[in-house]
Parts: C-alpha cells; structure tokens; sequence
C-alpha cells in the first residue's frame, strides 16, 4: 500500500489523541456501560482519534478477554465518529492477535507498545516490530517509542520494510532528542504525535510533532481541543495559557515516576460523577488529601 492509502489515518493522528480510561463496575469488571457513555462523551465533545488499550486505558492490567472487549466497545461507539488507534503489545503472537482483532472489528490502526523486556536490542526493535506490521499490512502502524536510546535510522529502517508504518509516538521527555530523532528518521515521513501529552506538546510542536495523546481529555474534551487549535494555529502564547490550566493536573499525575497518572485522571472523572474511581495494581486510588485537590482542579475547567 502506498502512504496515500493511509491519508485518512495521518489526517487523525495529526490531533488530539485520547486515550480513553477503563472504568470497572463495582464487582471489578470492566463496566461496559459507563464505558460507553464515556467514549461518547468524548465523542460529543469534539475528540475524533480514541486508542482503547492504551496506558490511560490500563492496557497492562487487563486480560486478554478484557482488551478484546475495550477494543470492540469502542470500535461500536466509535461508528464513523472517529478513527481508532488499538493499543497492542507483549509477546509478538498476543500482539499479532490484537491486531488482527482489532482490524476484524473495523480499526484503521493500530499503535505498538513499547516492548516491556529487559533485554532491547536496537535491531530486536525493527525485528519486533516489523512482525506486527507485517501481520496487518492494511493497518497504520503507530510505534509507541519511550526509549532513548532508539535511533532515528533504526525507524526508517523499519518502515523501509513495512510502508504501513506511518506516524510515532515519541515518549522520550527531551524535546531536543525528539527534533534530532524526527529528522534522522525523516520529518515528513511520518506523523509525530507528541506522546506525553499536553505538558510536552508545545515544544515537541515547535521541533515538529503535528499531534498529541491525551488523557487529561477524558476530563474536559474542551481544553485539550483549545491547545491542539493554538498550536495549529502557531499561537504558542495562547496554547501556553492552556498549559498554565492544565499544569497542576499534569504534575500531579507525573509525581513519582507517574504513580498516579491513569488514578488523578479517574479521580478527576469520579469527582464529576462520571466514573468510580478505581484502579488496579500496580496502580492505587489516590490519598484523600489530593481527592478535593483534584476535584477543584477538574470543576475550574469549563466541562
């Protein structure tokens, strides 16, 4: 497939990438209707790119009967509102069955986690992914990339064999690696989606990433939308008023290696009644001294 038969999937990652939260019933489950509502709220609020299974979404404590589900929920939520990146990732056949799930129930793309091994090897990186790839060539690929130690070439050199691989997720917390990464593995060749959301994106935009993830969306669809419109627009004394808005919210999540990132997200949504706050190990509900925090947090926005 040539990259213009993937014109549709570039057009939706370059946006506000939300990454839906998994909200659990109160035995535990997976609650598909609270689920639902959520997805159209989102939906309703202007947020056309969903990624179910992803971090946000708790993709690593879920079982695989659980992520089928999370994928299917939101593929029917998501009609012809929305393109949807499904998360896939572990061993290279659970990640292949994801995928090749997730096509089956009509996805467009598909964004590769980070392999979680001890042992990364730069070219195991091409190998793994390349399998995954080339196991939905119909599929954009969306590399979810954290470690910084992963060189550009290494990128091109994938989709030098897999042309499905069309845009990037660049998780490494250094804007300067990310301009470097970009270029040597060709600017224009992929989409650059800013993966550490909304507290990065203006200098990832400014070194050349065209969209972002978010979690923080699933709180208020509006602020996320205002950042992506200024940053659009170049106006990056207006996309960094959004980002004074969303600070606190965003530190409180990235505190100690992240602990709380997918916890203050659901807290902020139990607080407006949306969702229980539950999470599950490794993760913990958050400590009731930072409840009413984010609770006043999540009111000040215009929902």
């Amino acid at each position: 497939m040539s990259s213009a038969a993937f014109e549709t999937q570039r057009a939706a990652l370059a946006d506000v990438v939300a990454i839906p939260v998994t909200p659990f019933a109160e035995d535990g489950s997976v609650d598909r209707d609270v689920h639902r509502a959520l997805l159209r709220r989102l939906l309703d609020g202007g947020v056309t790119t969903l990624t179910p299974n992803g971090n946000t979404g708790e993709f690593y404590a879920l079982t695989p009967e659980e992520r089928r589900l999370v994928t299917e929920l939101t593929l029917d939520e998501a009609g012809d509102r929305a393109v949807v990146l499904a998360g896939v990732g572990l061993d290279v056949p659970t990640a292949v069955d994801s995928a090749r799930h997730a096509r089956e129930h009509g996805a467009r793309m598909v964004m590769v986690h980070q392999p979680v091994h001890p042992y990364v090897s730069q070219a195991g990186w091409v190998d793994y992914h390349r399998a995954i790839a080339e196991s939905v060539p119909e599929l954009g690929v969306v590399p979810y990339i954290r470690n910084a130690q992963l060189t550009g070439a290494r990128l091109a050199q994938l989709a030098d064999a897999c042309p499905n691989v069309i845009g990037v997720k660049y998780a490494v917390p250094d804007a300067a690696k990310f301009a470097a990464f970009a270029r040597d593995a060709g600017l224009d060749r992929f989409v650059w989606v800013a993966g550490l959301a909304e507290p990065y994106a203006p200098s990832y935009f400014s070194a050349g990433a065209t969209g972002f993830t978010s979690g923080l969306v699933n709180v208020a669809p509006s602020v996320s939308l205002n950042m992506i419109e200024a940053l659009r627009s170049g106006d990056y004394p207006a996309a960094m008023k959004v980002w004074e808005q969303i600070r606190r919210f965003e530190e409180l999540r990235a505190a100690n290696g992240s602990a709380d990132n997918v916890t203050v997200v659901k807290e902020a949504l139990a607080s407006l009644g949306l969702c229980r706050r539950e999470v599950r190990p490794p993760s913990k509900p958050l400590a009731e001294d930072k409840r009413a925090e984010v609770a006043a947090i999540a009111a000040g926005w215009s929902i």
